[in-house]
């Protein structure tokens, strides 16, 4: 079904107030899984909104929470988000990273004790909307085996890395696994089978069946042992520079809650050569578009341009959307 963006962001700014969110968290929160539906990223969208209330009830999220920033090293800053609602701390210290840049050229957030930020790509967009680089990266609860292991010992910790630009920013979103687990679910929510292998089913088996991979929760590291070890860095660099907890302490909850993220900018403006910047950008773009793409009528695409172009799209035809989700979140609102 076709949803607007505009229905949706109503429906959810009163779903919100329904659940005592603030006037103006309802809004934020509303307008951020509106935005990431508009993307086509249904699966840190709307489909995400049911599990997120899920926490909320059970007190994993605590709704009147906010980061709050604890220690001070000058460009750096250690934050606790309280336990708060993931896309409101993460809305808060991504813009408190880019004050930091912006005063000292290059500035970190390190944030411990929040929640899920939804769509990572959010917060890359508003660091490059502000005018800065920006590298980004949370840990998880355990969902996939380091290499080699036949447990979940490692998060895929998604790694966020933008760039401004006149053109349309650049803006790379990916989860250190193959498949981010929300589009996993998204393919198993439409009964189809990934294109590629996902992760590893019951008998230890790589598959690309949905059902089978979610029994146990054991997604595939990008680059197999490459993404293994580099899940395993940024999980260590998350709980060292935030005091906070890792993927190990996130997996003796009952739920996932209480990460660690990390929020760099580096403000673009103090290398005087805006310009040159630009240029530089596009002939690496025009470069790689340039190439012949295997199949005849494929494009290729940099990151964050297929994003920007689906997003353009649904806001003139309407989003698509899971019919069985809308009903769920309908079924919120009225109950």
């Amino acid at each position: 079904m076709q949803i607007t963006s505009q229905q949706m962001q109503d429906v959810l700014y009163k779903l919100f107030l329904k659940y005592k969110f603030t006037q103006e968290k309802a809004q934020l929160l509303a307008q951020t899984y509106t935005e990431s539906t508009l993307a086509g990223v249904n699966s840190h969208g709307i489909n995400r909104v049911p599990l997120f209330l899920e926490y909320v009830e059970n007190g994993s999220v605590k709704i009147n929470a906010e980061a709050e920033k604890v220690e001070s090293f000058g460009s750096i800053e250690r934050w606790d988000g309280n336990y708060g609602p993931g896309i409101i701390n993460a809305t808060k210290c991504a813009k408190r990273a880019v004050e930091l840049a912006k005063t000292h050229g290059m500035g970190l957030v390190a944030l411990r004790n929040t929640n899920h930020w939804m769509r990572g790509g959010t917060y890359g967009q508003l660091a490059a909307d502000a005018g800065c680089i920006s590298i980004l990266f949370t840990n998880t609860q355990p969902n996939m085996p380091p290499w080699g292991g036949k447990d979940s010992r490692i998060g895929n910790n998604p790694f966020i890395v933008s760039i401004p630009r006149k053109g349309g920013n650049v803006v790379l979103d990916m989860a250190i696994s193959q498949f981010a687990f929300g589009k996993i679910n998204d393919y198993k929510l439409r009964g189809k089978k990934l294109p590629f292998p996902g992760g590893w089913d019951a008998n230890d088996e790589l598959s690309n069946d949905p059902e089978k991979i979610t029994v146990k929760e054991r997604g595939l590291p990008i680059g197999y042992w490459k993404g293994s070890a580099l899940s395993i860095i940024l999980d260590m660099l998350a709980t060292l520079l935030s005091a906070g907890n890792s993927t190990y302490k996130v997996g003796q909850k009952d739920f996932e809650t209480g990460i660690s993220q990390i929020y760099l900018c580096i403000y673009q403006e103090v290398f005087h050569d805006k310009a040159l910047q630009e240029k530089l950008l596009n002939e690496i773009i025009d470069y790689t578009h340039d190439v012949e793409p295997m199949q005849a009528g494929n494009k290729i695409y940099f990151p964050g341009e297929r994003s920007a172009l689906t997003r353009e799209k649904n806001l003139k035809n309407g989003m698509p959307v899971s019919e069985s989700v809308w009903e769920k979140i309908m079924t919120l609102s009225e109950s």
